[in-house]
Parts: structure tokens; sequence; C-alpha cells
């Protein structure tokens, strides 16, 4: 039998019938809806092995054959220009510009045969956000939810920030058609209550700050005070209004945007100054680098999932994110693996040190690889002879912590890196993995807003992986 659960009880239209929505001035309430909602449905369902998980997404496709998944043997079309060394693992090779993961690998999962068919960026990336195929048409909120609103919704997460939050650090190059259209980001039909708190800042400017968590001009202590016996005296009104509670419960989102506005937590959680100079250093002075430590100070708060989108620091028309179509070689050496190695092994080392590994999934991917040959086309962006166009068939995603065996590969592509030679992994099954390590059924139904019931993940966790 399948466990299902229903749609949000109110709409913030209610709210403003009842007369309460204007008078804090903050977007923030919004935010803390995904909350309390469903603290019925987070008692039936208990946490798995991992309380949390950090998802670094390397939007564009990174090239496995470059990465974690080299053929030294292979013609030189295929195997291109890196080396494979050594790791802490007897028998496993990652490429020599990863050598601090290198060191690391006893941690690692690294699945060398995830596979299907998408060759587009903005609807790839659905795939592996959600574990379903993109729905046909452009509208996001036909999307299927992401892992982190489904966490939303089952009322996941403690304390007062939000159990779902995005970095996807908007820079001077950044292409909107990744950060808006890509699919798979938001809530999709669970709808808007359970998107992220979505991060578009840039976490290593000296000026970051989240605005979502800072009160409006002039609204000062005594202001905020002041609101705060208006919003008293409206939670009684709505209680009488509504007698099933449900807009007293959603007034009271409000009194929790006062508390985060107003505690520790609140005050701190999107400060990074707090962090040493030594730690931010270790992580990387860099957006992607200050986006994983960010990361782990709201996991370590109490936040279920960040997804930490890579930002687009390359050349504009040239190569952005990973999506190495010219400069393969030199972007993945330069620009692209130095970052990703130190901020990927430091996350490892820091959430060891905090005795948070074990509770804490952390997930790196990207929507798919890259083509077999250097220069050969697959899509309609082609590649240059220094590049590699997109490669849906076969890629490698890397798993770790929150029960995950590490020390380990599982499945292997062919010779030329094209397609999966043993055990192919779908993106429905590696997702289930996640919900599994998070305590979330395979069987769990969710409805959409026209009540229909949805199996949230009908894919087979891969049992070879996890403790």
């Amino acid at each position: 039998m399948h466990r299902h659960f229903g749609s949000p009880l109110v709409s913030r239209r209610d709210i403003v019938r009842a007369g309460s929505i204007g008078l804090f001035g903050m977007s923030l309430p919004r935010l803390l809806e995904a909350q309390t909602t469903a603290r019925e449905t987070a008692a039936r369902i208990p946490t798995g092995k991992a309380k949390a998980c950090i998802l670094l997404f390397m939007w564009g496709g990174p090239g496995h054959q470059d990465t974690w998944d080299l053929k030294p043997d292979a013609p030189a079309e295929i195997r291109g220009e890196f080396q494979p060394i050594e790791t802490t693992v007897p028998g496993i090779q990652i490429c020599e510009h990863f050598p601090r993961l290198a060191r690391q690998t006893d941690r690692l999962a690294i699945i060398r045969s995830m596979t299907h068919t998408d060759v587009n960026h903005l609807t790839a990336t659905h795939y592996l956000l959600t574990g379903q195929p993109p729905p046909l048409g452009d509208d996001l909120r036909g999307d299927w939810p992401h892992i982190g609103s489904v966490l939303s919704r089952l009322g996941r997460g403690r304390g007062p920030l939000p159990p779902f939050v995005s970095m996807r650090p908007k820079l001077e190059n950044t292409v909107p058609r990744f950060v808006e259209q890509s699919h798979g980001q938001f809530a999709g039909w669970l709808g808007a209550t359970w998107d992220p708190l979505t991060i578009d800042a840039n976490p290593a400017l000296p000026d970051y700050r989240v605005g979502d968590f800072v009160p409006q001009p002039g609204l000062n202590e005594q202001r905020l005070a002041r609101r705060q016996s208006l919003l008293r005296s409206v939670e009684g009104r709505l209680d009488r209004l509504d007698q099933s509670g449900s807009l007293g419960s959603m007034s009271r989102h409000y009194s929790r945007a006062f508390d985060l506005l107003s505690s520790a937590v609140g005050r701190s959680a999107f400060n990074l100054a707090e962090e040493s100079d030594a730690m931010r250093d270790r992580y990387g002075r860099n957006p992607h680098g200050q986006s994983v430590l960010q990361a782990r100070r709201l996991v370590e708060r109490g936040v279920p999932l960040v997804t930490v989108f890579w930002p687009n620091d390359g050349i504009k028309n040239v190569s952005v994110y990973w999506d190495t179509h010219r400069k393969e070689f030199m972007d993945h050496r330069t620009r692209l693996m130095p970052p990703a190695d130190q901020a990927f092994s430091t996350l490892l080392d820091d959430l060891s040190d905090r005795g948070m590994l074990d509770e804490t999934l952390i997930v790196w991917t990207g929507e798919f690889g890259r083509t077999p040959k250097v220069g050969q086309r697959n899509s309609d962006a082609g590649a240059g002879r220094d590049g590699r166009d997109h490669w849906p068939n076969c890629f490698t995603s890397v798993m770790a912590g929150g029960g995950v065996r590490g020390g380990q590969v599982y499945g292997s592509s062919d010779r030329y890196a094209a397609y999966p030679d043993s055990n192919a992994v779908h993106p429905v099954n590696l997702v289930s993995t996640i919900y599994h390590q998070l305590g979330v059924p395979g069987d769990l139904e969710l409805r959409d807003h026209l009540n229909r019931p949805f199996v949230i993940c009908p894919g087979q966790p891969i049992q070879e992986l996890v403790e």
C-alpha cells in the first residue's frame, strides 16, 4: 500500500482575506510555510541514516573521462590530455587534477555507469534533481518536485531556518537560461509553498548577505516589537475565523519569521564572517567554495537539504559552467577542477571533524557527461577541436557520507567511456538511493493540486552503496 499525504490546507490568498499579510513588510514568512504544515507527516516518517543532504550540482555536465573515469589505454581522441593517479584505495584511479579527492576515495562511492537519454541542459537537470523524466513544455510548475521540496512537504528540518535552500550565485557572466529555466529546481506540482529559499548572492563577496533574512530599512527592534504585538492580536482573530486552525497556523509562520530575525540562528546562519579566515581559505575564496561552506553552516543548523549549483565563472560565449564545448582541458585544469577538488575534499574533512559526516549525505553530479571523442558532435551545440559535446549515455556521479559505503566504484563504462558496461544506473535509482538514506519510503505518494496521487520516486535504491 502506498503512503500518501494531501496538499496544503490554506493558500496565501486566505491570509490576505484575513487582513494580516500587509502588516509585516517581509517576504520571509512565505519561506517558512513549508516547515509546519505537515508536522503530523514528519512524525509518521522517521529520518534515515542521513539527517541532511548537500547536493553539489555541476551545472553544464563535467567530462567524466577527464575527471572520475579516465581511459588511459584508449586512442588519443578518446583519452584526452589528462593522466590518472592512484588514490588511497588500491585499484581506484581518478584524474591528476583531483589530488585532494584522491586522498579521500576511502569515503567516496564513485558511480561510473550513470545513464539517461536527454542531451538538453535545461531538461536533463530534471532527471538528476527529481529522478523523473521532465514533463513536456516549459512550465516549471509542471515539474516533478526537487528532493528538497519533498523533504519540506514531509515536515523535515528543525529550528527557524527554511528546510530547503539553493545556492546558485549569479556572477557577471551568468547565463540566465541555466539559472532561470533549468527544470527540477523547485517544488513543481507540489506547489510554491515548498520551493527553496534561493540565494543568488555571491558568498565570496565582502558584502554578501541574504536579503530575505534582513528586515526592511527602518524596521528597527522597536518597530519589530510593535508588529509582533499586532501579530498576536491577528492570530486570535484568525483562530476565530477558521475553526480548523489552519489560518491560525499560517499566521504563526509570521511569529517564526520574527523568531528567526531575532534569534542567534537567524543572525548567524548566513554570516560567513563568523568563520575563521583559515576555514574560509580551506574551502576556497571563490563563489563555489564559499557556497559549499555556506551549505555546511546551514545543515549544521538543521536545514535538511542544500543544493549548491556551480556558478558560471567562465568566459562569456566561450565556455560556461562545466559546459566545455571548447577548451575542455584548459578549463578543467584551471577554473573547474581545482576549486571543485578543494571544496569537496574540505567539506568531507570538515564534516568529519564536526562528527557530522555519518549523518550528512553528499552527492556530486552534473546533468550528463561529455562525448567520448574530442570534437565529436552530439547536439545542436556541437564541439570545437579542443572540446567535448553533451553526452547523457554514460557519466559519473559520486556519493559520500550519510551511510554510504566509501572506497568503491559502482558500475563501469566501456573502453571508450561511451556506454555503461556493467550495472547501469538511471537517475531514478540514484534519487531513490538518496531518499532511502534520508528515510523517505520508496512507496510514498504525494498529491498535486488536483489531488492526484503520485509515487514520488518509483525506483530501487542501489543497495551495494549503502550501509
